[in-house]
């Protein structure tokens, strides 16, 4: 399974990637939603994983540029991992494109959670999660 994160905070990438690599996944990662859009562009994911508040180009961005897009990345699956917690933002992330939010601290648990429930609704959409 390939996994991007986009995260604009080394320390948050890194935590996820230690909780991934406890489950044998590698994590791909890029600094910013600019860099990371090019690295869709040039690499095949299975899950993107989404910080919201990032300067520059903001989580809702990329997922209104991947939602706006006639190809694949389309319907790439988007996780979003914030720290806001602000009334009504999970409502918003859905509508604007996330498939999931989670919020920081992230349950490791949650994370493989969200991750397999896309990946097998997806994969085999009448196949039971759980």
């Amino acid at each position: 399974m390939r996994i991007l994160f986009i995260e604009d905070d080394a320390m948050n990438r890194r935590v996820v990637r230690d909780m991934l690599n406890v489950a044998g996944l590698p994590l791909s990662e890029a600094d910013g939603g600019a860099a990371g859009i090019a690295r869709l562009a040039r690499e095949e994911f299975d899950v993107l994983l989404l910080d919201l508040r990032m300067p520059e180009m903001d989580g809702f961005d990329v997922m209104r540029a991947l939602r706006g897009r006639s190809d694949a990345l389309r319907d790439l699956p988007i996780i979003v991992v914030t720290a806001d917690a602000s009334p009504g933002l999970e409502d918003e992330c859905l509508a604007t494109g996330a498939d999931a939010v989670l919020f920081k601290p992230i349950a490791m648990q949650s994370l493989f959670d969200s991750i397999a429930a896309l990946v097998v609704d997806r994969s085999d959409p009448d196949r039971p999660i759980g």
